[in-house]
Parts: structure tokens; sequence; C-alpha cells
């Protein structure tokens, strides 16, 4: 049976700066709400073209700009959904946790393993090595983050009581990251393509899963940049 889902990165938001985004919970910035706008309504012209709809039930990451962009879609989109539309959070459509250090600058969290005698130093550039997990409480990889949301993922795949049809779209709004890493875990992307890859703000990867394979119906992935907005 095909499943279809759209994998949607958040929106621009108001990041500290140096620092990871994991649990940062602040809103869209009004330049971030403009450009999901525009996301949304480029895929709904390519909605109506295509005669897909979309699945009532809107999967978001916990945080707030995930939900943001995620109502922002039901509010562009009202018209494609086979229901009446809700937007769901799930907490494991997160980005990558760093545990309790979370928000704090990247330079602070490098002090206090340097200060902490059970840790070694972190190593160059663990912000984005897909293996490193920093050694405090409730902190993950990139990799394990990724698997979270890809189990999330395989869930829906295989839920029984999923009613929708096989011309319906399930939304899933999460982080670029976690999605990405995820997207390996799917065997959508190579490992080497994760640090190759990004995503568009706002902007749909729509996946058709048939058995083990996986066919990009919309959507594009960026091309990472070395200046790119972390994710």
């Amino acid at each position: 049976m095909s499943k279809v889902c759209a994998l949607i990165r958040h929106g621009a938001y108001h990041q500290l700066k140096n620092t990871p985004s994991a649990m940062q919970p602040f809103a869209l910035t009004l330049e971030g709400e403009h450009e999901v706008r525009r996301q949304a309504r480029l895929f709904g012209e390519w909605l109506s073209e295509s005669g897909y709809t979309l699945d009532s039930v809107v999967d978001a990451s916990s945080l707030l700009r995930a939900w943001q962009t995620a109502h922002i879609y039901v509010e562009e989109l009202g018209q494609f959904f086979n229901n009446t539309p809700q937007v769901v959070c799930h907490s494991e459509l997160c980005e990558r946790s760093v545990g309790a250090v979370a928000n704090l600058p990247l330079e602070e969290i490098e002090r206090i393993l340097e200060l902490d005698p059970r840790f070694n130093v972190a190593p160059k550039g663990w912000k984005s090595d897909s293996h490193y997990c920093l050694p405090f409480d409730g902190a993950e990889s990139l990799l394990q983050a990724g698997q979270r949301v890809a189990n999330h993922i395989m869930a829906w795949q295989t839920d029984e009581t999923e009613k929708s049809s096989n011309r319906s779209i399930k939304l899933i709004v999460g982080h670029g990251a976690s999605i990405r890493h995820a997207s390996f875990h799917l065997n959508v992307i190579k490992f080497c393509d994760i640090k190759r890859l990004s995503m568009h703000y706002g902007h749909p990867v729509v996946l058709d899963f048939v058995g083990d394979k996986v066919t990009q119906l919309f959507g594009d992935w960026k091309q990472r940049q070395t200046h790119d907005v972390p994710d």
C-alpha cells in the first residue's frame, strides 16, 4: 500500500546566536511566517494539479516554531484537507536534544565540559557530528534524534487504523537536522547526503513509500552552503 507524507522544516524563527537550536522555545519571525505561507501556496498549486488531498491530522514537533508552521499550512490549504484539520504535537518530532545544557551558548557548553573532570573536551565540529552525543543527562546524537523521528514515521506507515486513501498526504512538520537523519534511517537519502543537504524553510519534501521503495513526488532538498543558518 502506498503511504505518502510531506516532511516540512519549520520557518525561520528568533534563534539565539551560537546556540544549538535543540529546544529553543521561540516563535517564527515575521519573514519566517511570510515564507511559510509562500511555500504552502506553492504546494497548494501542486495539490490542485495532482489530485491529492491532505490527511486531516497534521503531526508537528511540540516546539512553537513547528506548531506555528503547521497552523499556517492548515490556514493556507484548508480546502485540500479531507476532513476538519487538526494539529497534533509530538515531542518525538523535536530537534536533537542536548539535554541539561539546552539553550546555552556553544562556548558555555564547551567550557562546562572542560571544567567537569568526568568528561573529555568536545571534539572539533561536535555540533554537526552525526555520531557525537554530549555526556549530559537527556542528550542524544543527531543519529539518535533521526531514529526517533524515523520511528514516528514508521509507526504512521504501519498504523492499521489509518483511514487515509492512497491519494492523501500526511503533513509532518519538524526540524531540518532530525528530518535529514530520519531520512537516512528510512533509506530516503544516503549517509553522505546528510551534511551535503539541508531543507528550505517551510518547504515540503513529499515522499511516497511503497514497501521498501521510496519515490519523491514534490519538493527539493537544499544544497547546503557554508553560510547556512544551523538547523
